[in-house]
């Protein structure tokens, strides 16, 4: 039996008084990119410093204007790449390179070190401040958690005031999620204020969902009583750092950012230790679909996955929101039917907002193609079908035809899984196009006999037609050349049939044009149905191509 009694439920917040639930998500918030940093040390293969400078010129192209580097103070890798960042001048004057360390004094001093030379910078200090940590990892008491903090804070306060750049800083109680809320705002404040923090001069106060704990409404909770209780608030710049070990990262981010966080920090795709910290591109993606202006660079989605994948050696799941191959993807029969139509609706109604079921933006606007939103395969039904042939080949089978040729390639799809659009279309060449035998057309002259008022008519044709390989003609009138070659087949094959639907497009435009024809034709005498098709440069022709591929389809040249 599952042993769920090992476990204890995480206290909540008791604040009846929570306003973020009646909140939207207005602006992007400032983005803080942590890749290099918690990204970067969660993966099975780290990045060299080359792969890092290319990330970094990455990340400064997207549109980030802080970027979290690394622990220079801690590694030598890192501490190698942020000195050639620095003295290859590699950082734009209007991005900040973000640093972090421990309240430790060495490892404050050689952080300054590693970033002589920069114009500006975030120096990031964390100590760990949970009831979990404090007793089992740190044994100390708040009063001693605290010390370490101020005593951090004065480190960094002195060397900053000899340091020719500008230096911000930003302090995280590390396991924010699992500390008493009165204790991390006591530790925050003390921070705070021995900082000295002003509105011309804000310090980052970072509260991470280091683990999470709880329900993403709870994380928005304790941002918002924090948002709320936080002194001289306009001297904090207040930042979220969320991990996804309950798989809700993006939900608590959003929620936070709905509790009044300014500023986000997380990966592209969610890397990071455990299950990841939030995806920003999952964020920023969100907020586009909302229309709202993410103010990052995320219209090529394809780029950013190559670079991501060879730098991190990570693969993005093909669920992944956005980004994985099969989330534009419709294998269900009522889902591509509803998108067909939801593309057809925008078009003939020239709507200027994007409005297609199943489709929460355009894929084309994030660099996806169009022709993978549908895929076929058993699942599938006739409005997919329709919509490859549509999309991929600019046949618009009339309705009635969408099951007959659904069942082809249904039928395929049980042998062998998923069929290509090429497959579709092969069929549709096999199965119709092609049903040239063994009644095949041949030739056809149309004469106008609207001049002649001693004729019922005023069409005749002459065809020209093999039957089994041997050569035969026939003349025939009618009320049009399709009713006429009717006429025609039915004396000339001895059988009887009638036309019971038509239909014609053009498949392109231009001098070159063709045209495609449908003919929906019954045998009267034992009572069938089929579809045939035909193509020519000429309708006429197209139309009797139809009715020949409709015979051979319905068996009747074989009687």
């Amino acid at each position: 039996m599952l042993n769920y009694k090992r476990y204890r439920r995480n206290p909540v917040v008791d604040y009846p008084e929570r306003e973020w639930p009646n909140k939207e998500i207005q602006k992007a918030p400032v983005w803080c990119s942590v890749d290099l940093r918690d990204g970067n040390q969660a993966l099975i293969d780290p990045m060299v410093v080359d792969e890092k400078i290319e990330f970094f010129q990455f990340l400064v192209n997207m549109g980030f204007k802080e970027i979290e580097i690394g622990f220079p103070a801690a590694s030598q890798i890192e501490y190698d790449f942020l000195r050639q960042l620095i003295e290859r001048q590699l950082i734009p004057d209007d991005v900040c390179v973000q640093v972090l360390t421990q309240c430790r004094e060495e490892l404050i001093e050689r952080t300054f070190e590693a970033i002589e030379g920069c114009k500006q910078a975030v120096v990031h200090i964390y100590n760990s401040t949970s009831t979990l940590q404090r007793d089992v990892v740190f044994h100390m008491d708040r009063e001693q958690i605290v010390d370490i903090a101020v005593k951090g804070t004065n480190m960094v306060k002195e060397r900053a005031a000899k340091f020719p750049g500008k230096i911000i800083l930003e302090y995280s109680p590390e396991s924010f999620t699992g500390t008493e809320l009165d204790f991390a705002l006591e530790i925050c404040t003390a921070v705070q204020e021995t900082w000295g923090a002003t509105k011309e001069n804000p310090i980052i106060i970072n509260l991470p969902s280091t683990v999470e704990m709880n329900t993403p409404n709870v994380y928005a909770d304790q941002i918002e009583w924090m948002n709320k209780h936080f002194k001289n608030r306009e001297s904090i710049i207040l930042s979220i750092h969320p991990h996804n070990d309950r798989g809700t990262g993006v939900a608590s981010a959003e929620l936070a950012m709905l509790a009044g966080a300014d500023r986000v920090e997380g990966t592209l795709f969610g890397n990071g230790e455990r299950t990841g910290n939030v995806d920003i591109l999952n964020i920023a993606y969100n907020m586009f679909s909302q229309g709202i202006d993410p103010e990052l660079k995320i219209e090529k989605i394809n780029d950013i996955i190559e670079i991501y994948e060879r730098c991190t050696k990570m693969p993005i799941h093909p669920r992944h929101p956005y980004a994985g191959k099969l989330v534009f993807t419709a294998f269900s029969g009522s889902h591509q039917d509803a998108i067909n139509k939801g593309v057809a609706a925008m078009k003939e109604r020239q709507n200027p907002y994007w409005e297609v079921p199943y489709l929460p933006i355009d894929p084309a606007d994030i660099g996806r193609e169009y022709e993978p939103i549908v895929r076929i395969n058993s699942q599938s039904g006739k409005g997919g079908v329709a919509f490859i042939m549509d999309t991929y080949f600019g046949f618009k089978l009339p309705k009635g035809m969408h099951k007959e040729f659904a069942n082809i390639i249904q039928a395929l799809s049980e042998k062998q899984g998923e069929v290509s659009p090429e497959q579709i279309m092969e069929k549709f060449r096999e199965n119709y196009l092609d049903r040239k035998e063994p009644i095949h057309f041949r030739k056809l002259r149309v004469d106008d006999l609207s001049g002649e008022t001693t004729s019922e008519f005023d069409t005749s044709v002459e065809v020209v037609y093999t039957d089994h390989g041997v050569e035969k003609k026939f003349a025939a009138k009618g009320n049009g050349p399709i009713d006429a070659v009717q006429r025609g087949l039915q004396e000339a094959l001895n059988i009887r049939i009638k036309v019971l639907d038509y239909e014609e497009h053009a498949l392109q435009s231009g001098s070159n044009s063709q045209a495609a024809a449908y003919i929906h034709l019954l045998d009267t005498e034992e009572g069938t149905v089929t579809y045939g098709v035909g193509v020519s440069s000429n309708i006429t022709r197209a139309s009797v191509r139809a009715i020949f591929s409709a015979i051979n389809r319905l068996g009747l040249g074989d009687r």
